[in-house]
């Protein structure tokens, strides 16, 4: 069988595979800009995202996924936060109302053909007081997610409910990245 190269640093990601029984042979993260086109819809973004990603790292022979999620209210895209500022403008864009979390997973064959699917899960936070977005941002929970927040921590205290795949919020969407993998003859 051909080997499997995870494009994605994020140990979630590892995780999630373990899930389904899959260990990636190498993981190499793509080294690519991650900057959204001007006027760039947030869905377009991801699954620009999870293609690019997939074919900066992948080589002939093997197969190669990656992954991309945006967390997006409305058509804004909010950052991967990486300052206690950003989790805080973040957790304020989605404190009281719903917005979607868009993970896109790409496959690409080791004769080159892609595949790619795009998990879109509709997510609403409670209306979080002061206090509860300093806490949480006291624990550093939310520093380096997209959207500010990691919904298997925390923060999943103050989610009220999610339409759509939790792991895709974590961000891999299990049962969509299996149709993938065996879609394309990898054997789980």
């Amino acid at each position: 069988m051909s080997k499997l190269i995870l494009a994605s640093a994020s140990p979630r990601r590892r995780q999630l595979l373990a899930q389904i029984n899959v260990t990636p042979d190498d993981v190499a993260p793509a080294d690519i800009d991650e900057t959204p086109q001007i006027g760039e819809a947030p869905r377009a973004y991801a699954v620009r995202m999870g293609l690019e990603k997939a074919q900066a790292v992948h080589q002939a022979g093997q197969f190669t996924l990656a992954g991309d999620t945006v967390v997006a209210v409305g058509r804004r895209i909010l950052p991967k936060a990486e300052t206690d500022v950003e989790v805080e403008d973040c957790l304020n864009r989605v404190s009281g109302r719903a917005h979607h979390v868009l993970t896109s997973v790409c496959l690409i064959g080791p004769d080159g053909q892609i595949a790619q699917r795009l998990s879109d899960t509709r997510v609403i936070v409670k209306r979080l007081s002061p206090a509860e977005i300093t806490a949480y941002i006291d624990t550093k929970d939310g520093l380096g997610k997209a959207g500010g927040y990691a919904i298997q921590g925390p923060f999943g205290a103050h989610i009220k409910q999610i339409t759509g795949s939790y792991t895709g919020v974590m961000g891999l969407p299990v049962y969509e990245t299996s149709q993938l993998l065996t879609g394309l003859g990898y054997r789980l």
